[in-house]
């Protein structure tokens, strides 16, 4: 070996050793180690920073902003409200959206699957009060299994067609890889929903029981009927099954001005009634989503929407002596002088006589107010008020919903058929969703998880030295040398267990263009067909569950999930032994030697 490559080699046991020790946080890791490979000049200078503008990175920021706009336009909400039910056990919960997922990944890149899907999975998690730590794992690796049965499904088989062509004149076609990939992804599957899951260790931050503020911030709010809305001569009444549904209650109605109290059950609604709920502010913004209620003050939401600003929510606790300590938001001018609307008081679980804006407030309430992106500091401190923990709260723009369907759902068609690259293709998604106010320009950074992006950025610079060291050709070598001699599908059976492992440091990317020209050399040197090779190689690529930096959706899930480096291998190591006992016999049969 070289210096160069027992640097690199010395490196990456070093990095690993640090991530799964996690005393420091994985980001400062990754970024160290790219550093000591600078000043140790086996990482080019100008080359250093290359990951941090390498597509997988731009990927995963990008994913993570375009499902900020799934939920924040309602598309989440329309998911969850037709395919998922919160009331399922955590066992079928997984079953379910692993299904899904791996269905919707079979025809789209299985990161843009896991960008859909993943904001339903932390929803559902909300809701039945348990970390999504707990199924966010599962459903990444779904999606991973998925994309494995067609062409599109995920890089790795693109590349592998695109090797074929080359090297033997003919490429793969989009279902030739669906025999051994489908038998792998449906086996995989069910280990993943039967048992895998609870291998998934069962930390605080998985297994928390949701948010800590939830039993504090229960709101008495009121939301009215638009002039326009279906349910204009409907019964109260008939409300309560939604309401059942997004844990909100019902609690009367007002109208005209005039407060009603008790069983409104049979009440047949008219435009403006205000109906009075109590509930948490991410249940009172999906109730009226799904309604399509408006806010109490649509006036004033309709000046904020004008001014083409995004609406944000928080919340504040008002301390004795506050501006707004005996008065009411009317008589502050709150609307007018902060352009705030007041949706919403939590008092101690006290009833609230009035109409909110002329409720007076008093010491200990805490309000939810609807404000422009970027004025809740403003806001909060005119008002002489105490802000609460940020929960990162937004508001719906149910109007919106099919528009960002259609948006995403066209650019991945594209990027599917190869009209489009699927970074450029994530991108204009996102430049689309500013530009129809989906989202707004400030959300864009809140939702991109930096230490995951410092991580890839760092690995990948370290990755390529290590390959054009000579590196991983030396570990081709040394492969080719040891399998010298064995019957064919122990030669295939170490072809694949050494590429699943350097999938798991390397992008998977670049162990294809990697591991796929050493198949073929193995398979001439054999005198054998090169295409059961080329297959092992795209299944083992695929197969990277042991850590996150592997695959671009196991990176997705390592901020939303709350998981350690080292919690991927539990559930990946027994997968990856089950894909590869899987994965021989069908080559073997599809594609004989």
């Amino acid at each position: 070996m070289t210096t160069d490559q027992i640097i690199l080699f010395a490196l990456f046991a070093l990095v690993f050793a640090g991530l799964l020790w996690g005393r420091f946080r994985y980001d400062l890791v990754a970024f160290a180690a790219l550093m000591a490979g600078v000043v140790l000049g086996v990482v080019d200078t100008k080359h250093a920073f290359d990951g941090f503008g390498h597509p997988a990175t731009i990927v995963v920021a990008l994913v993570l902003v375009v499902s900020a706009g799934l939920v924040r336009s309602g598309a989440i909400f329309l998911i969850t409200r037709t395919l998922v039910d919160s009331t399922r056990s955590l066992g079928a919960h997984i079953t379910l959206m692993g299904a899904i997922g791996g269905v919707l990944s079979a025809f789209m890149n299985n990161v843009a699957a896991l960008a859909l899907l993943m904001p339903v999975d932390i929803q559902t998690a909300r809701k039945a009060g348990r970390g999504p730590g707990l199924s966010l794992m599962p459903l990444s690796f779904a999606t991973i299994l998925g994309g494995m049965v067609t062409m599109i499904g995920t890089p790795p088989n693109i590349i592998i067609a695109a090797i074929r062509g080359e090297s033997l004149g003919e490429p793969f076609k989009m279902f030739d890889f669906a025999p051994v990939g489908g038998i792998a992804a449906i086996a995989g599957l069910a280990f993943v929903t039967l048992v895998g899951w609870r291998m998934i260790p069962q930390g605080e931050d998985k297994g928390a029981a949701g948010d800590p503020m939830d039993g504090l911030a229960q709101y008495i709010a009121e939301l009215t009927v638009p002039e326009d809305s279906k349910l204009i001569g409907q019964r109260l009444s008939d409300l309560y099954a939604e309401a059942d549904k997004t844990d909100v209650a019902i609690l009367g109605l007002v109208r005209k001005g005039e407060r009603r109290y008790g069983t409104q059950r049979n009440t047949k609604l008219t435009a403006g009634d205000a109906l009075v709920l109590e509930a948490a502010p991410d249940a009172l913004d999906e109730f009226r989503a799904a309604l399509k209620l408006d806010f109490a003050e649509t006036r004033r939401q309709e000046a904020l929407r004008a001014d083409g600003a995004g609406l944000t929510t928080i919340e504040v606790v008002v301390p004795a002596g506050a501006r707004i300590d005996g008065k009411t938001a009317l008589s502050i001018g709150l609307g007018w002088r902060q352009r705030t609307v007041l949706l919403g008081i939590s008092r101690e679980g006290k009833k609230i006589t009035h109409q909110l804006r002329k409720t007076e407030i008093r010491p200990g309430d805490i309000l939810l107010l609807l404000t422009p992106d970027g004025h809740a500091s403003d806001v909060t401190e005119w008002l002489g008020c105490l802000p609460l923990a940020d929960r990162g709260l937004q508001v719906t723009e149910n109007s919106k919903t099919w528009m960002a369907i259609g948006i995403f759902g066209g650019a991945v068609l594209a990027a599917s058929l190869g009209l489009i690259y699927l970074p450029v293709a994530l991108g204009v998604v996102v430049v689309a969703y500013v530009l129809t106010n989906i989202l707004s320009v400030q959300e864009l950074y809140d939702h991109i998880e930096w230490p995951v992006v410092v991580l890839l950025g760092s690995m990948i610079p370290l990755g390529a030295a290590l390959e054009s060291s000579g590196g991983t050709e030396l570990i081709a070598n040394s492969l080719t040398g040891l399998t010298a001699g064995l019957p064919a599908w122990a030669v295939l059976t170490v072809l694949m267990i050494v590429t699943m492992t350097l999938s798991d440091v390397l992008n998977n990317t670049a162990t294809t263009i990697v591991a796929a020209p050493v198949g073929i050399q193995m398979a001439q040197s054999m005198g054998v067909n090169p295409d059961p090779f080329l297959m092992a190689v795209a299944v083992a690529a695929s197969c990277a569950f042991l850590t996150p930096i592997g695959h671009k959706n196991n990176t997705l899930i390592l901020g939303p999930g709350g998981y350690g480096f080292g919690d991927y291998w539990r559930m990946g190591l027994p997968l990856e032994i089950l894909i590869v006992a899987v994965s021989i016999p069908s080559i073997l049969v599809f594609w004989p030697l």
